[in-house]
């Protein structure tokens, strides 16, 4: 049996990009790589390309990473992928699916719509009731809908004054016209990636803060570390990531002092903090679960 056709989405030098690339190849003797802001769609033609190649005439597409950051742009660039599974490409994880995961409000509504616990959360574009919020919460973080890493994230604490919040929460609201105020908790120095593949749990890692820094992301000097779940933090994780039915993803859970919390599911899942923190790898597995499928028509 000839072996398909199938091409990685993502960042071209990406460690996880490069990664997913090589062990397809390993695989099946075939290597590409996608980048989203090469790709054009030819609608006279019927044909989505990056350069000579027709992304349609692949057998599958496998998402890392769709953009180096999110944006609206990035739901744009989902949009060209369902093309692409309209004319029988397939794509991990599905494109409709991963578009209610770029937006975080939508992500959030989703969680929120099945009892997910998650942190105290306001959505609004009224700076008045921001303004409620945050004095409620007394410490808060402010996030743009479209980010990764803690990215435009801005922590917000209720003693700085009415007015000087305010001032804030106006510079922010110039380019996020909807505000996303969390109450910040105390996440005991550390949260957790949870690991999910067809909807099967394969692991855990940590997110290590760096002292003094309030969130525990590799960029602001985070480390991973492995993790060892309990049986009722898993069944919470199973729970979050069901209604979004993706390929593969990693469930953010952290564990406060009022109980577990999850902050959101992951669109593509996480392949270095389960490589480093769990011993997992993801990529040859991710592989190994795409060619099983298309061999078995799934």
């Amino acid at each position: 049996m000839t072996e398909p056709k199938i091409a990685v989405v993502g960042v071209p030098g990406k460690w996880s990009t490069e990664v997913l690339a090589d062990a397809l190849e390993d695989r099946t003797g075939y290597r590409q790589v996608i980048d989203m802001a090469n790709v054009a769609l030819d609608l006279g033609t019927g044909q989505l390309k990056q350069g000579d190649l027709d992304l349609c005439e692949l057998d599958a597409l496998i998402v890392k990473k769709i953009s180096g950051e999110y944006s609206p742009t990035t739901m744009d660039r989902l949009e060209l992928l369902r093309f692409a599974e309209a004319k029988g490409v397939r794509v991990f994880s599905s494109a409709d699916r991963m578009l209610k995961l770029i937006d975080r409000a939508s992500c959030t509504l989703t969680l929120a719509n099945q009892d997910i616990p998650m942190p105290p959360t306001l959505l609004t574009e009224d700076i008045d009731a921001a303004l409620s919020a945050i004095q409620r919460y007394q410490e808060a973080i402010l996030k743009p809908l479209f980010s990764t890493k803690a990215r435009g994230m801005i922590v917000l604490d209720a003693s700085q004054g009415r007015e000087k919040l305010r001032r804030r929460l106006e510079r922010f609201q110039e380019s996020n016209p909807m505000l996303y105020i969390q109450k910040k908790l105390n996440l005991n120095g550390q949260d957790l990636g949870m690991i999910f593949l067809g909807g099967r749990y394969l692991g855990a890692y940590a997110r290590v803060s760096r002292d003094g820094a309030w969130d525990t992301t590799i960029n602001s000097g985070g480390r991973y570390a492995p993790f060892e779940a309990d049986d009722a933090l898993i069944e919470l994780a199973q729970r979050a990531q069901a209604p979004f039915g993706l390929d593969f993803t990693t469930v953010d859970v952290a564990i406060t002092d009022q109980g577990p919390v999850v902050f959101e599911v992951s669109a593509f899942g996480g392949f270095k903090g389960a490589l480093k923190g769990a011993n997992i790898d993801a990529a040859k597995l991710y592989s190994n679960y795409v060619l099983e499928q298309l061999h078995n028509g799934q």
